[in-house]
């Protein structure tokens, strides 16, 4: 058998290293997170929906759309900041990708501080998770639970962008790691674009 059957042979009795459509184990687990995490966002909103559109005496707070601007404005800007710095690790430029993140990681911050600040707003005028000045208490409830179950992912986010931004910059995290926190971070931006316009801007006063 002359050398080239022998190599021919070889490949095709070898077991296949990875297949076109091959996940990395710790991006298909961070995809399995998204697509739960979509699940429990979308249930949380699809009960917020039903609740409004079953009471009549549904409260319409806000005045007006600026704060919810700002920080939507924020939240956006930290995706695009999240994608430079995704950029910049496949590229190579571990000290671009590691500002990057770290900014994205100061936006998150920025963001949280004007949510909570909007709470301390309405606790102020004497709204709670049961009760309101305004109309049934069923608003607080959904309001404090769906805009906290977000916080709490921002604020989750915004832990993880500082741990593996410096455990990136230090060698132990590669872009891999980057790239997929880069996708929780997207997702987190995603599902705030849904909570707007249905918790805030259906709920403008006339």
């Amino acid at each position: 058998m002359s050398q080239a059957e022998l190599t021919m042979d070889e490949h095709s009795t070898s077991p296949m290293v990875g297949t076109a459509f091959s996940i990395p184990s710790k991006k298909l687990a961070m995809w399995l997170f998204i697509i739960a995490d979509t699940m429990t966002f979308a249930a949380c909103l699809v009960v917020y929906g039903f609740l409004r559109n079953g009471t009549a005496n549904w409260p319409r707070p806000f005045h007006s759309i600026t704060n919810v601007a700002i920080m939507t404005f924020i939240l956006l800007t930290s995706s695009l900041t999240m994608l430079i710095g995704v950029r910049s690790a496949r590229l190579g430029d571990k000290a671009s990708a590691f500002r990057w993140t770290m900014v994205t990681a100061v936006l998150g911050i920025v963001f949280a501080l004007l949510h909570i600040r909007e709470w301390q707003g309405l606790i102020a005028e004497g709204m709670t998770l049961f009760k309101n000045p305004w109309g049934t208490g069923l608003f607080g409830a959904s309001f404090f639970s769906i805009t906290g179950l977000h916080l709490t992912h921002v604020v989750s986010g915004i832990i993880a962008l500082l741990v593996v931004g410096v455990r990136y910059k230090g060698g132990r995290y590669n872009a891999d790691d980057v790239e997929i926190l880069g996708l929780y971070w997207h997702f987190v931006d995603l599902v705030w674009m849904f909570v707007v316009p249905l918790v805030y801007l259906l709920n403008l006063s006339h």
